[in-house]
């Protein structure tokens, strides 16, 4: 692996299909982040810092950085792995934000009992949403359209909103929108022409008609809402 740095950076644990878009995420943002995986073959051509090893081992956590880390995403593929990695962070690094992703609704209460600050289930949820939930924003979605159930989570809400001519909104791109410093808010997804679209890049342009959904806490939905959603 590559040189650990000291403070203020991200450790990912696992590097499955969520785990990797987690790293792209992070890669696109110039955030500083570590690996952990016990496959080595998750990390060819890796251009970033990683450790082979298990994810629920304390000394592989420690030669990751966990005790210096401000942020762990944990994103194994088992529920008991999960778990346990929480655990272990949370003894090893108490001022961590934990985020962690799990594999069935059952096991979010017992995630959250062993230290996690945020759970999510994700069995089909991109894994860049996970990343994003380091802006704060929490939710649990288990579904391939936004407008089936959405489950939501301490005070977390989605809000959904046709883009019409707002000249605030339309044919800009999220980072110039820039909804996290204007309202607190995050774009998770895009529903454009009966598609949806959840890899929200700062580069992806919002377009006249699409349908975009937005989360964050009560307080910063309506802001949201009452800056950019026209009462008729």
């Amino acid at each position: 692996m590559g040189n650990v740095s000291d403070k203020g950076y991200l450790v990912v644990l696992g590097c499955g299909d969520v785990g990797r878009r987690v790293v792209e995420t992070l890669k696109y943002a110039n955030i500083m982040f570590t690996v952990v995986d016990s496959n080595v073959h998750n990390f060819e051509n890796a251009d970033y810092n990683y450790v082979v090893g298990n994810a629920t081992e304390e000394e592989i956590l420690i030669q990751a950085g966990i005790p210096d880390a401000s942020t762990v995403i944990v994103s194994l593929n088992e529920d008991t792995d999960v778990m346990f990695a929480t655990l272990i962070t949370r003894g090893l690094n108490p001022k961590s934000t934990i985020i962690a992703r799990a594999n069935s609704y059952k096991s979010i209460d017992k995630i959250y009992k062993a230290g996690a600050d945020y759970v999510a289930a994700l069995p089909i949820v991109a894994g860049q949403m996970l990343a994003k939930m380091t802006s704060r924003c929490l939710f649990d979605i288990e579904c391939k359209k936004m407008d089936e159930d959405i489950m939501l989570y301490e005070g977390i809400d989605i809000e959904k909103h046709t883009v019409t001519d707002d000249k605030e909104l339309a044919n800009k791109t999220v980072l110039d929108i820039d909804l996290r410093n204007k309202v607190g808010c995050t774009i998770i997804g895009i529903e454009r022409d009966e598609k949806i679209i959840t890899d929200i890049l700062p580069s992806t342009v919002i377009l006249k008609g699409d349908i975009v959904a937005v989360v964050g806490g009560k307080e910063e939905i309506k802001m949201f809402k009452d800056k950019y959603v026209k009462v008729k």
